[in-house]
């Protein structure tokens, strides 16, 4: 390719903003590729806190919240605005992260016009199409229009595998959410956010912080209920325990979350939490609950126990290490199993222990370096092998090729 070839790299919403950026930043130093940020406007205002921490800018933005809510109108809207964009400009490669329908919707609008498709965090996969909803589906349908499929572990290489993808058409990187936690851990270690005051305060007293995420639609309701109700019974039970739940912004989930929380002392209902604020309520935790799929790779490269508030996971690589437990949304179970974490050593050791099954802080670099072979302007590196140790022990032992940076350059507002 006599010229400097383009890739067009797509984001809605905050985690595709958080996984993206670390691609985007190492991008920056790459000789042989243009990559240009397109944002949807799903999640206008946290997406940009992120690009902010990383000195990110997007080219341009879809805008595609305008208008009639819903899965279908929002994947309409981002097909015939990627189209627009795509009459105006053809890049060699469009990138698309995750298993959000913006990924999906401007992966078959560029698959519509013969663009290879790179899928970033390729191969996730629960085995059933409505759990998490709609992202499973989304995955598998991306997988069957990807030219390249950037996968996190050998698991979901395997999935791939299974599905009848081509090997070569598959790098297995490790997880770019690794990348950015690197970067932001140093940065957030200094935050004091006042949504967080009370958990920050128990923590330097010695006492348990239990940090709760949810917003899965196939929990909304009942399940997210009993989620609720056993985050209460918590606080009844263990005198100096400090909850910190940042809520995310659907009002259905508000409408369950705050007749059942909001009149607790010891249980903070923040606002959902910027980037780096995020970041330290993580590191501060003593116990994650969450029905996140992210919070289920960073918690445990924090070493922080994460049980999950859901039936299955695609994400099975730190069940299978130990450091996440499945727990689902069951009242008594969730209770029981955050009691025992926080009464015995043993047990929270045995969780808490150092496996780093989702990346090492060089996905970026591997998955860059594949778009480079897809695009013929470089090669690609061996695929990412996990080894033990926390995710900073990783990145300090990990090899780098002469010349390349192990860390990412990290901007803060």
């Amino acid at each position: 390719m006599s010229r400097t070839p383009r890739v067009m790299v797509v984001a809605g919403t905050r985690p595709e903003a958080i996984k993206v950026a670390p691609l985007i930043t190492a991008a920056r130093a790459h000789e042989n590729l243009e990559v240009e940020l397109v944002t949807t406007g799903q999640h206008r205002e946290m997406l940009a806190q992120v690009l902010e921490v990383f000195g990110i800018r997007a080219g341009r933005s879809l805008e595609v919240m305008e208008g009639k809510r819903g899965l279908s109108p929002l994947a309409s809207r981002v097909l015939a605005g990627m189209d627009d964009l795509l009459d105006a400009g053809t890049p060699d490669a469009v990138v698309v992260q995750g298993d959000t329908s913006t990924a999906f919707a401007a992966g078959l609008a560029a698959f519509h016009r013969g663009i290879p498709v790179v899928h970033l965090e390729a191969g996730l996969r629960s085995g059933d199409l409505s759990s998490p909803f709609p992202e499973e589906g989304n995955r598998q349908l991306l997988s069957r229009v990807a030219s390249l499929h950037l996968a996190p572990t050998a698991t979901s290489r395997a999935n791939l595998l299974a599905e009848g993808i081509e090997p070569a058409r598959i790098a297995v990187t490790g997880n770019t959410v690794i990348d950015a936690l690197l970067a932001a851990r140093a940065e957030a270690a200094d935050r004091e956010p006042g949504d967080l005051a009370s958990a920050l305060a128990a923590q330097r007293a010695g006492r348990p912080v239990l940090l709760v995420t949810t917003h899965r639609r196939e929990n909304w309701g009942e399940p997210m209920h009993r989620i609720a109700a056993a985050v209460r019974r918590l606080t009844d039970e263990v005198g100096d325990l400090e909850v910190v739940l940042p809520m995310h912004a659907n009002p259905d989930v508000r409408a369950t979350l705050l007749p059942i929380l909001a009149d607790l002392d010891r249980v903070t209902l923040t606002e959902p939490l910027d980037y780096l604020s995020f970041v330290r309520a993580q590191d501060a935790a003593t116990v994650v609950l969450t029905d996140s799929g992210g919070v289920q790779e960073e918690a445990p490269s924090l070493g922080k126990p994460v049980l999950v508030a859901r039936e299955n996971t695609e994400r099975p690589e730190a069940v299978a290490a130990g450091t996440a437990r499945l727990v689902g949304t069951d009242e008594d179970l969730i209770v029981r199993e955050v009691m025992t974490l926080l009464s015995d050593a043993g047990a929270y050791q045995a969780m808490a222990r150092a496996v780093n099954p989702y990346g090492d802080g060089h996905a970026a670099r591997r998955g860059l370096a594949a778009i480079g072979e897809l695009l013929e302007v470089d090669a690609r590196e061996a695929d990412f092998s996990p080894v033990g140790g926390t995710a900073a022990d990783s990145d300090q032992r990990a090899d780098r090729p002469a010349g390349r940076s192990a860390e990412l350059p990290l901007t803060t507002p």
